[in-house]
């Protein structure tokens, strides 16, 4: 008497309740959202370090580079270059502590907060054609959701993986 075998290519069987993991949600919708980002940023002369910088520094007007480059997940010696491209365009300055010399204290300039509101609110524009496709309560819950889960302490920078 033969068994009965599944084909080779024949997907397992998941529970009705099961869901992808959050990082295959994720990842692909973030990559998206990158895409659309790109040309917003292009538009505005901006690297998408550079634009992380100015809304953090939105958020905390005076850092040092060394809890600046902590709070957006990058790499201190990394971030030199992108905040002298900002100084050199008047859109950040950076001036020695007057408590500590050797630590340098990064601020937005007028010029600075403009293109840092003026991006947001076009990158912004394009998130909300996306989140349309949501109800209102959803949408709410879901920005709500990513604010809470960003706020965790424990996330620590992207540390790029040997196969991406």
């Amino acid at each position: 008497m033969a068994e009965h075998t599944a084909p080779r290519d024949t997907p397992p069987t998941e529970p009705a309740d099961a869901r992808p993991d959050l990082a295959a949600l994720l990842v692909p919708l973030c990559r998206a959202l990158v895409d659309a980002e790109r040309p917003v940023l292009d538009a505005h002369g901006l690297t998408m370090w550079a634009y992380s910088v100015l809304l953090r520094l939105g958020t905390t007007p005076i850092r040092t580079q060394a809890a600046l480059a902590d709070a957006i997940r990058a790499d201190k010696t990394r971030i030199i270059p992108v905040l002298d491209d900002l100084e050199s365009r008047g859109l950040i300055q950076r001036r020695p502590d007057p408590a500590d010399r050797r630590v340098r204290l990064v601020s937005l300039t007028p010029e600075g907060r403009r293109l840092r509101d003026a991006v947001q609110a076009d990158i912004q524009r394009g998130e909300e054609r996306l989140l349309a496709h949501l109800p209102a309560t959803d949408r709410e819950a879901f920005v709500r959701g990513l604010l809470a889960l960003h706020a965790l302490p424990g996330i620590p920078p992207h540390q790029p993986s040997r196969d991406t």
